[in-house]
Order: structure tokens, then C-alpha cells, then sequence
């Protein structure tokens, strides 16, 4: 297994390296930040001082090789709207989109794996084709389309929530939380909610399949024929064989929710990464959005990683490498 993670942390660096050229060069193309960041009425002088100062006028080679050579020391340059680093504008806003990640996908599979067990388990029942085809409405909904309504009802209509910003927060060590106060959970739980709708739908039907598979298998016939209670069966030894999927799908939607939260966190104003990409994206800030999407797939690669790990722990006949 050690063989494999260091394996592993090598294609990292391979991956990395091919996707800051890839980023770096097309974000070279696209527009030019100095119409940004220059008054309508500078002169063209001042322009070209901007240019200097931020190294825009070298070709984009030399500006690539000056940005890895920062980045292997952990200096992936400066914001060019606030001349901040660009990583610490990401990090400081890492715990706002973490914590509604974790919190849409805690709810996905809170309500998930019950649902996609019971469809399983009873395919023809009434409830379970409802659950079905909640499920089809689930991916079928667009996320904006999805947030507006909640919106609409919860927040105007009804005032029970916020319908923007993130609330109170509190603490933690170095970070702060909203899910320490009740006002932060009040902002949380519509952004979270708009998330968990469509995650939901696919750890339903994952479930169902995992168990629609395990039911006829020969542990399932032995346990029952020992007489164990239904409950056992079902928390025992099915949920724990269901969980090797659900495992690896979760770990993947949870990698997706993380990088790509831009469209909740926008309609919902959430100050999260996917926000501030947004922003970046907008004003050409291109220090932030580099460093946004190198520290993006670094994490969706450890992820992985960590899914696959966990992966043999559930079931030991899986070797890390892929081998039986």
C-alpha cells in the first residue's frame, strides 16, 4: 500500500505540472486584466507601468517558468485587484465552502441510503416508485432553478431563513464556522439543502442497484437461515456490503460539490471559493483563478486517493492497486 501512495503522490506531481500549463496558458488567453484594472482615462504610459509592474509584458513562457518557480516554494503570486497572495484569498474563504459541502452531503446520505434501501428492498411497493421518481426529479432540477424556489418560499414568503450570506460564525482554532451558532445554521440549511437535492437522487439509486445486487447473494440466504433478526440482516450484513459503492460515489459527488459549488454559493451570495472564482473570473485576477484550480485538482486527486483507501478497508479482498 505504501508503494502505491507514494506511486500515487507522483502522478500527482506529473498531473500538476501538466494542468498549470494548461490553466496558465489558457488563462493568458483569455482578455487583458490591465482594461480591468486601469482607469478609462489612463494614459497609455500608465498602462504599460501596470503591465511592467505585474511582469505582463515577458512572454507567457517566462511568465509561466517565474510562476513555477514561485509555486514550488509555496508563492503562487499576488492578487492583482488586492495585492493579497492568492492562495491565502482562497484559503481564508476554504471553510465557508467546506462546511456547506459537508453539510449538503451529510443530509444526502442521511436520507439517501434510507431511501435507495427501502426502494430496493421493496421495488414494487407504492413508496418506492414514489421514491424513484423523486429521485428523477432530483437530477432533473436545475441547482439555481432549485435555490430561487427555496428562496421564494423560505426565505420571502415564509421568513423562516436567510436567503443570502453566510450568518454568525464562530472560532475553531485558526477557522471560523457558521455551524457553531444557530444563525449560521440558518443561512447554511438553504444553500445546503439545494446541494443535497440532487446528491441525494444519486445516492438513492446507487443504493438501490448495491442492494437489488446483494440480496440474492449467499451471505444474505445464511444470515437470514440463521435466524437472525431482519434489522441485523439489513444493518449488518447488507449495509456493510451496500457501502462500497455508496462509499466511492459519495467520495466523488463530495470532490464535485467542493470544486464546483459556483452556481449555489453565487445564487445564495455563500462567500465560498466558488464565489470568489467567480469574481476572479470576472475581473481577469488570474494569479487566483491559477491558483484555484491547481489547488482543486490537487485535492480531487487526494480524494481519490483517500476513497481508495478506504475502499480496502471495507473490503480487504481489494487490493489498493486494483488487483484481487
Amino acid at each position: 500500500m505504501l508503494a502505491t501512495i507514494i506511486r500515487r503522490l507522483l502522478q500527482t506531481v506529473v498531473v500538476m505540472i501538466v494542468m498549470s500549463a494548461l490553466v496558465f496558458g489558457g488563462i493568458y488567453l483569455v482578455g487583458d486584466p490591465i482594461a480591468m484594472m486601469a482607469s478609462p482615462d489612463a494614459t497609455e504610459a500608465q498602462r504599460e507601468a501596470i503591465r511592467q509592474s505585474l511582469g505582463l509584458n515577458l512572454p507567457v513562457w517566462h511568465q509561466y517558468l517565474i510562476f513555477v518557480g514561485k509555486a514550488i516554494h509555496g508563492d503562487f503570486g499576488n492578487s492583482f485587484l488586492t495585492g493579497e497572495p492568492a492562495m491565502k484569498l482562497i484559503l481564508d474563504r476554504a471553510p465557508a465552502t467546506l462546511e456547506l459541502a459537508v453539510v449538503a452531503m451529510g443530509i444526502s446520505l442521511l436520507v439517501g441510503i434510507p431511501l435507495g434501501m427501502r426502494a430496493g428492498l421493496k421495488p414494487k411497493a407504492v413508496s418506492s416508485r414514489a421514491i424513484m421518481t423523486g429521485s428523477v426529479l432530483g437530477f432533473s432540477l436545475p441547482n439555481f432553478w432549485v435555490g430561487l424556489m427555496l428562496i421564494m418560499v423560505f426565505a420571502v414568503t415564509l421568513g423562516w431563513f436567510p436567503a443570502s450570506g453566510r450568518g454568525p460564525t464562530l472560532p475553531l482554532g485558526p477557522i471560523r464556522l457558521s455551524v457553531l451558532t444557530l444563525g449560521g445554521w440558518a443561512s447554511l440549511i438553504l444553500p445546503a439543502a439545494t446541494i443535497a437535492l440532487a446528491k441525494c437522487a444519486t445516492i438513492i439509486r446507487v443504493t438501490r442497484a448495491a442492494t437489488r445486487e446483494a440480496l440474492p447473494m449467499d451471505y444474505i440466504k445464511f444470515a437470514r437461515a440463521k435466524g437472525l433478526s431482519e434489522r441485523r440482516v439489513l444493518s449488518v450484513h447488507l449495509l456493510k456490503n451496500i457501502l462500497i459503492p455508496i462509499v466511492t460515489v459519495g467520495g466523488l459527488e463530495f470532490g464535485q460539490v467542493v470544486a464546483f459549488a459556483v452556481v449555489t454559493e453565487s445564487v445564495f451570495s455563500w462567500p465560498g471559493m466558488g464565489k470568489l472564482l467567480i469574481d476572479s473570473i470576472i475581473n481577469l485576477d488570474r494569479p487566483v483563478v491559477v491558483a484555484y484550480l491547481l489547488l482543486i485538482v490537487f485535492f480531487l486527486v487526494m480524494l481519490n486517493l483517500v476513497v481508495d483507501i478506504v475502499y480496502t478497508v471495507l473490503d480487504p479482498r481489494v487490493r489498493l492497486d486494483g488487483r484481487r
